[in-house]
């Protein structure tokens, strides 16, 4: 109902050219014309005469009277067969043109009051009563002009518009009394929290249950995801802000299991109906291929708001607010020192993403954010009261959790925590002081595929606020419960998510050692980077890659498998760039080095990277094999060194590299050079006779001279 919504307002703000003209029957004869007419405005009538409106009842019934008149109206003109002298009247026909508009637009509205949730119709009371009156004021306009004397009517029908036009011209703004009584109810209960006081239980099922009807679970979670679309599709101007929309949805679903607790039809249904349960089964999900310029360095999704920090590189908006919000001032990619918090829209990358989900059919209108404004507002901080309410459901869910008597329910609550833990420092941060860890890392390891898929997203989520790192690391066996799921979970996205987990823990460069070293963990992250999903793949590399930063976790990439899998994804674009970069940071011991240097595919992976890959990718293949040639061994110098090519590309990513890549190119070109020269003097001609079947095989000193001045970091 969001988008019927948003074309009514449209249309009644004519804001919308294109599509009040795509609405307009330009092309219809006048005898078509009333037809069309007369067919809608019957199939309005039929539609709407015996539906129940929960709000706006009087409005709506006397819409619908109007247009009953107009019914009756439509079928004389086509029983008329003295019409026919007035039907070329332009008059006629721009007033009836206008009241198909009218009546379709009747007919938007009326669906949205039908159908939309109660409680966004209670916080829009004012608002819808308003579209109402402007309807009566267009048709009272309307009829002003209606040629009604040149028509032929019958004198019943005749004083029947004259009636709906006098009605309609004294007509005033209708707010019920009754519905504005329980809209400021609903807002009593949203600063009653904003104070710091819990409604009682009693004046909750007064408004919910006994006022509004809303009887059990599934009724309260269809109203709860209906005001969480229209946060979503919040379009900036419109009240009340989606701060406040928030703050309701706290109190919505606080009260939800205040008085229901977790009956929930349809836990059954998830679990026996989950697709990816026994992570063994055929993946029929269709997936797209995002390109890479378009994903997120941070959460590894399609953008939907890109902005450009200080060091010029672009990220979500979201996922940078959030990574500046939990205290960190570097770059997430480069590493460098954020000059400033500043943060610039990214528009050409933006509409370049637009159109690219136009063309694949990527679905985008409710989650692909066009305006900064409406993305500002969906993330903007929460309202006291919506932290007060969700600290109350929390302390619900805990309970719940703790209790272990139901295992539907603790499915459930794990399921809330999750969502709740989603979004906000705030709910992560008393999520976790409420106690949530220890029992969501019992729930890890539930038989139940949904309760273990949950519990981990939910310690995934946790876990991106600095603080709860620690305590999910000082847990005693959750480190090794989330390791399990990531070798052996119920389903393929449990697996991801545990991977996800240990990318976020390993953030924390204490925990890096401590992680690697958790039995099977490298080996699992390997297996899922060769075997996984494409969204597997980058949550197992980012892992590895962290890792690696650290010294002594060499050892163990290499014996739990982490090199060769690095060495393989170098073939994947999704993951090639993180893949190259692992693998420059554990070339630069000896023990790396000689491991990457014994992978067969290593050297024309890597070589690969630098034809090919993103100036980025580029950047750390060539530091690899500048690494490799230090710390390999001669076997494997000699093995870059002697590679096809090595100095073409070499001589390219001088001259149109990245700064880092040129000054590594430039060592590296310098590596290539000494080898050259020792092999003149021995009375040969070395590596150039084994490039000389490559154009640019000669030469490659002096073309290289100047740039090969450029100090080494």
């Amino acid at each position: 109902m969001a988008t019927a919504a948003a074309i009514f307002s449209s249309l009644r703000r004519r804001r919308s050219p294109s599509l009040e003209a795509f609405l307009s029957p330009v092309d219809l004869s006048p005898i078509a014309l009333v037809q069309t007419l007369s067919s809608i405005s019957s199939e309005l009538v039929s539609s709407f005469a015996a539906t129940r409106f929960s709000f706006q009842r009087r409005n709506a019934r006397s819409l619908i009277r109007k247009v009953e008149i107009f019914v009756v109206l439509f079928e004389f003109l086509l029983a008329e067969p003295r019409w026919d002298s007035t039907r070329k009247s332009t008059t006629a026909l721009l007033c009836l043109k206008e009241l198909y508009l009218l009546i379709y637009r009747s007919k938007i509205l009326l669906e949205y009051v039908a159908q939309s949730s109660k409680l966004w119709l209670l916080l829009q009371n004012p608002s819808i009563s308003g579209y109402f009156q402007d309807l009566n004021q267009e048709i009272s306009t309307l009829l002003d002009v209606f040629p009604v004397k040149n028509l032929n009517l019958t004198d019943d029908i005749r004083e029947h518009i004259e009636l709906l036009k006098n009605q309609s011209l004294k007509s005033k703004l209708y707010i019920d009394n009754k519905d504005e009584s329980l809209r400021e109810t609903f807002f009593s209960f949203l600063y009653a929290f904003e104070n710091g006081e819990i409604p009682s239980t009693t004046a909750l099922k007064t408004f919910f249950v006994e006022r509004l009807g809303i009887k059990d679970s599934n009724s309260y979670i269809t109203e709860i995801e209906f005001l969480e679309e229209q946060i979503a599709n919040h379009d900036g101007d419109s009240d009340p802000a989606s701060s406040v929309i928030n703050g309701f949805v706290a109190i919505t679903r606080y009260s939800r299991f205040l008085l229901f607790g977790f009956e929930e039809d349809g836990v059954e249904w998830m679990i026996k109906n989950h697709p990816n349960v026994g992570g063994g089964g055929e993946d029929t999900t269709i997936t797209t291929s995002v390109p890479k310029d378009f994903v997120c360095p941070i959460s590894l999704d399609l953008m939907t708001d890109p902005v450009i920090v200080s060091t010029g590189q672009t990220y979500d908006r979201s996922s940078i607010a959030r990574w500046m919000e939990e205290g960190h001032c570097t770059c997430p990619k480069t590493g460098q020192t954020l000059v400033d918090s500043r943060i610039l829209p990214n528009r050409a990358l933006k509409n370049l993403i637009a159109q690219w989900c136009t063309a694949s059919g990527v679905a985008c209108e409710s989650e692909f954010i066009t305006d900064s404004t409406t993305n500002e507002g969906f993330l903007s901080s929460p309202t006291r009261a919506a932290v007060e309410a969700n600290k109350a459901t929390v302390s619900i869910l805990v309970k719940f959790l703790a209790d272990g008597t139901s295992e539907e329910a603790q499915t459930i609550a794990a399921r809330e925590i999750r969502l709740l833990a989603k979004t906000g420092k705030e709910n992560r941060a008393f999520i976790a002081d409420a106690g949530a860890i220890p029992h969501l890392r019992r729930l890890l390891g539930s038989e139940n595929a949904i309760a273990q898929e949950n519990s981990v997203t939910a310690m995934l989520n946790l876990s991106i606020y600095e603080r709860n790192k620690s305590m999910i690391m000082e847990e005693e066996d959750c480190l090794e419960c989330i390791v399990s799921v990531l070798a052996s979970g119920l389903t393929v996205e449990a697996k991801e998510n545990a991977a996800a987990t240990l990318f976020s823990l390993s953030a924390v460069h204490e925990y890096k050692k401590r992680i690697a070293f958790t039995d099977h963990c490298v080996e699992a992250l390997s297996s899922l980077l060769r075997d996984g999903t494409e969204r597997g793949k980058k949550d197992a590399v980012t892992a590895l890659y962290n890792l690696s930063t650290h010294p002594d976790n060499c050892g163990r990439m290499i014996e739990g498998g982490g090199v060769s899998s690095l060495v393989g994804a170098l073939k994947n674009d999704v993951v090639s760039e993180e893949a190259a970069g692992a693998l420059a940071l554990l070339v630069r011991q000896s023990l790396g080095a000689e491991a990457v240097g014994r992978e067969e595919g290593a050297v024309t992976g890597l070589m690969g990277m630098m034809r090919c890959g993103t100036p980025r990718g580029k950047e750390n293949a060539v530091a690899a094999l500048l690494e490799l040639c230090r710390s390999g061994g001669a076997a494997a110098e000699e093995r870059v060194l002697r590679a096809p090519a090595i100095a073409g590309l070499l001589q390219t990513l001088l001259f149109t590299g990245t700064k880092r890549a040129r000054r590594k190119a430039a060592s590296l070109a310098r590596v290539f050079q000494r080898r050259e020269h020792a092999a003149m003097r021995l009375g040969g001609y070395g590596f150039v006779g084994n490039v000389n079947g490559s154009r640019d095989g000669g030469g490659f000193t002096t073309d290289v001279s100047v740039p090969m001045s450029i100090s080494v970091l």
